[in-house]
Order: C-alpha cells, then sequence, then structure tokens
C-alpha cells in the first residue's frame, strides 16, 4: 500500500507540471510527515546531500561542458563531412550520414541533447533541400541522437556504474556493439525511404584521395573518444579524470586545431552547462532523498516480492523490465528515471543472476526510447524545433524508427552476449 501512495503521489505532481525536484521532496517530506513517521527531517537533508556527494559524479557537469564544447566547437561539422564522404552515395546516403554523424558524436559528446542538436543544424537544412520531409527529418534525427547514450562517454552510463558499483570501463565497452547495431537498423530503414521515396537514390562512392582528406580532417575529433576511453580501460586515469581530459582535450582541438571557437564563446558555454548540470544534481540530490525513505521502508523488498510473484521466470522479467522502463522514460527525463528505477530493479536482476553490465546497457537503451516519444521526448522538441516540425509530422515518421530500435533493445536484452562478450575479449588481450 505504501509503495503506490509514494508512487501515486509522485506521478500526479509530475504529471501535474510541478518541477521534478520539488515533486520528489514534495513525495518524500509528505509521506513521512501524512504517516506519522518518527524519522527526523534532518534525515531527508542528510539523504540529500548524500545523494550528490560521491566523487565520480563531479564529472557529470565536465562531460556536460564537453558536449556543449564540441557542438560548438567545429567537430560535428567535420564528424558530418567524414560521414557523407563514407556513405552519402548509398540509397537514402544523407538519412545514413546523419545516422553515422549521430553515432561518432555520440561518442566523444556523451549526451542525446547534445547529440541530436550538433548533428541536427547541420544534417536537417541539407535533408529538407533533398527533397526530405520536415517530419522524416525530424524523426530521424531524434531517433538518431539517442545512440549517444550507448557509447562509451554516456552520462547514463557514468550515473549508473555510481549505483550498482559496476566498472564504468568495462560497461562503457558493454554499449558499444548495441549502439552500432542499433545505428545499422536505422540505416535500414534510411536506404528503405531512400528507395521508397526516390528523394535520395545515391549515386557514385568518393574517391579514396577525398576519403583521404575527409579522415585527415576529422582525425582528431574521432581520435577523442579512443583517447578517452584507452585512459579509463587501461586505468590510467579515473572516469572522473576522463572527463577533465575530455574538457581540456575538446577545448585545444576547438579553439587551437580547428580554430572554430573564440574565448568570448566559454562564459555562455560554461553558464548553459552549469545551468544543465545543476539541474541534474538537484534532481539526484532529490532522488537520493526519495530512495532513502524507500530504502528504510522496505519499499523496495514488497516490490521485488510482488515482482518475484508474477514474473517466475527471467524472460518474463525482462519483458517487465522493457516495458516498465519505457512508460516510466515516457514522462520522466532518463537520468531522473534511471536513479528512481535502479535501485529497485538491480536487486531483482541479482535474484535472476543477471550480469549487471548487461542490466545496465538493458536500462540505458529503454530509456533512450522514451527520450523520443511524446509527451516528454526531450531529442523529439529539439529536432521537432531544428526542422520546424510539429509532433503530428513527426509521429507519422517515428512509429517505423521506433519498431527498428524496440526490435534491437529486445534482442539486447534477450541475447546478453552482445553487450558482455567485447569487455571480456578487451580484458582478455
Amino acid at each position: 500500500m505504501l509503495s503506490l501512495v509514494i508512487f501515486g503521489t509522485f506521478f500526479v505532481l509530475a504529471l501535474a507540471g510541478v518541477p521534478l525536484m520539488v515533486s520528489l521532496l514534495a513525495t518524500t517530506m509528505g509521506v513521512v510527515i501524512g504517516y506519522g513517521m518518527q524519522y527526523p527531517l534532518e534525515s531527508v537533508f542528510l539523504s540529500f546531500i548524500g545523494g550528490v556527494e560521491p566523487f565520480i559524479l563531479i564529472a557529470v557537469p565536465l562531460f556536460v561542458f564537453t558536449g556543449e564544447l564540441l557542438a560548438q566547437g567545429g567537430v560535428g561539422k567535420r564528424i558530418v563531412e567524414f560521414a557523407n564522404v563514407l556513405f552519402g552515395w548509398l540509397p537514402g546516403g544523407l538519412g545514413v550520414v546523419t545516422v553515422v554523424s549521430c553515432l561518432l558524436f555520440g561518442g566523444v559528446s556523451g549526451s542525446a541533447i547534445a547529440d541530436t542538436a550538433a548533428i541536427g543544424s547541420l544534417v536537417i537544412p541539407a535533408m529538407l533541400a533533398k527533397g526530405y520531409s520536415r517530419g522524416f527529418a525530424a524523426a530521424l534525427v531524434a531517433v538518431a541522437g539517442t545512440l549517444a547514450l550507448l557509447m562509451p562517454l554516456s552520462i547514463p552510463f557514468l550515473v549508473y556504474a555510481f549505483i550498482s558499483g559496476v566498472s564504468m570501463r568495462t560497461l562503457s565497452m558493454a554499449g558499444l556493439l548495441p549502439a552500432i547495431i542499433s545505428a545499422l537498423a536505422l540505416v535500414a530503414v534510411c536506404m528503405w525511404h531512400g528507395r521508397k521515396t526516390g528523394v535520395d537514390p545515391g549515386g557514385k562512392p568518393q574517391s579514396l584521395i577525398v576519403i583521404a582528406k575527409a579522415a585527415y580532417s576529422a582525425g582528431p575529433a574521432l581520435l577523442m573518444p579512443i583517447f578517452i576511453v584507452g585512459g579509463i580501460w587501461s586505468g590510467y586515469f579515473t572516469p572522473t579524470e576522463a572527463a577533465a581530459v575530455a574538457v581540456v582535450y575538446g577545448l585545444l582541438i576547438s579553439m587551437f586545431l580547428y580554430r572554430d571557437m573564440s574565448w568570448r564563446q566559454i562564459p555562455g558555454l560554461l553558464l548553459k552547462a552549469f545551468m544543465t548540470s545543476a539541474t541534474v544534481m538537484l534532481v539526484i540530490g532529490a532522488t537520493g532523498a526519495l530512495a532513502w525513505l524507500i530504502t528504510a521502508e522496505g519499499v523496495a523488498q514488497q516490490l521485488a516480492d510482488w515482482v518475484s510473484s508474477v514474473a517466475h521466470v527471467k524472460w518474463v522479467f525482462l519483458l517487465m523490465l522493457n516495458v516498465s522502463l519505457v512508460l516510466l522514460g515516457i514522462f520522466i527525463e532518463p537520468l531522473p528515471a534511471l536513479l528512481m528505477a535502479a535501485p529497485l530493479f538491480i536487486p531483482l536482476a541479482m535474484a535472476f543472476k543477471m550480469d549487471l553490465v548487461h542490466m545496465g546497457v538493458i536500462m540505458t537503451a529503454n530509456l533512450a526510447i522514451a527520450l523520443y516519444t511524446p509527451p516528454v521526448g526531450g531529442t523529439l522538441f529539439v529536432a521537432a524545433k531544428l526542422a520546424n516540425a510539429t509532433i503530428g509530422e513527426i509521429t507519422k515518421h517515428l512509429w517505423l524508427m521506433m519498431a527498428a530500435t524496440f526490435g534491437m533493445v529486445l534482442i539486447i536484452t534477450y541475447v546478453p552476449g552482445l553487450t558482455t562478450w567485447f569487455p571480456r575479449w578487451l580484458a582478455g588481450l
């Protein structure tokens, strides 16, 4: 009964438009006071502060700033040019270029919103000029932008590693194959669309000289994730230190190599990154307060017992997990949803003897789907604004892409080797 009151109160407040941090804290305080619980109110304050204290969370604002930096510093432009030289000649070539560009840029930004904004601002005008509809262009950018969440520098991976205690270096590599598989599914949709509509039938491949020039130009940007992830994997620096290195590397290539950014732009980017990070950290703290109450009152164990009574076998639990996460993510942004759901589902995953790295990839992949699903859909609204398209126009083209990516999520869910093989192979080298 208490679990229904807690989650019911929270969802009513959140859906009524109350800010997420206020909804979380109001739910926590309301339940403590309403049920006459004998906890001192200082416990709520201390659990809030404790939620944002871990050292690893310093990496969050640093990676957010890196994403802002690279989105403005010419990195996205060179990645799109490189992808266009390699794949622009295929049927649906501009769509394929969009998917590949989002995949590559996601490897350096770790943020779906930054990925969507940076790549979308470059490719959407070109797609419209080529004859693509506004709805299709916006839908593709909104979906492809979420590939960033499965790439090595993913911010949700960082948060999940903090919650679950799994190695960030292992988790960062576990999402790579699922990201590539999801990208291939979207590439197939783009090629089918190009052939069916005839707006982008394809052309001739570029010469090796042109490819080499584009690779040389994009090389420093493409080397960034290899350099950062290689440092984490080798143990040379921690994820937090890696975030600081990413900021320095991004500044160097944006300001001194590509020279697409001046010192005057830095304060604005810092302010924007600060505002985003502050919002995230406040929600993390408020989630920590609610998580304390859920733990103290044994709500997590009650939910675990209920799920165990319904899902007697592992495949049923995994199906329930996928559906629950997509529904949760539709109404709540990925990071807060992850902070709420992970402490509840991780004990259940352990009861079914699941690999927690595999679990992290499943959770992140499902919440990525929710990012382009109305009504909250962060990447959906960014892409709609860039393409000047209505949600109705986008939704017409969204279903096929959603089916492709959700199909990939089911494959990732029920074939754990896709997430665990690559990190194990690397560890064996």
